[in-house]
């Protein structure tokens, strides 16, 4: 069973990387104590849809989520730190404000309930696509997309409305 709207987010670590380039721990918890964050959840960093579409779809709606008053924006997928960083800066997520962690082992999506699996597309423990409000870590908004491939109920533009 996936995470629902009232639901409080579960504990769990993530990392991402730090000053000097080594990889930091950071507890979920402390992202959302006492902060409207958006967050959002896909499957790969360099992925199609990923990279053409959802990250982009944040990127361009920075402004109306800050004016919501979203405090912080988190894109969230089962990669590495490194990864993650450098994917940040190709994509323009870095320059807008986006913060980018690597769920590692998937302990977040995991616990979320949002994990698949596709052996055809080299996905193991892969986090699903989705798009969450959480305001002090408890869940008001919650798009998890529908089909594959598609970045629909999960964008930006979704969030700016539903909040």
């Amino acid at each position: 069973m996936s995470i629902t709207v009232g639901a409080t987010l579960p504990e769990a670590t993530v990392l991402q990387l730090g000053a000097g380039g080594r990889p930091e721990e950071v507890q979920i918890a402390d992202k959302f104590k006492d902060r409207k964050v958006v967050l959002f959840g896909l499957p790969g960093a360099y992925t199609g849809t990923c990279t053409s579409a959802h990250v982009p779809s944040f990127i361009a709606a920075m402004d109306d989520l800050k004016a919501k008053g979203v405090d912080e924006v988190i894109c969230v997928s089962v990669n590495d730190p490194f990864v993650m960083n450098a994917w940040a800066e190709s994509t323009g997520a870095a320059a807008a404000g986006i913060t980018m962690l690597a769920d590692a082992g998937a302990e977040f999506t995991k616990a979320l309930g949002l994990a698949f699996t596709a052996p055809p597309a080299g996905f193991y423990d892969r986090s699903q696509r989705y798009a969450l409000a959480a305001e002090d870590g408890v869940v008001t908004v919650f798009h998890p997309e529908e089909s594959p491939g598609t970045c629909d109920h999960s964008g930006g533009a979704s969030m700016v409305a539903a909040l």
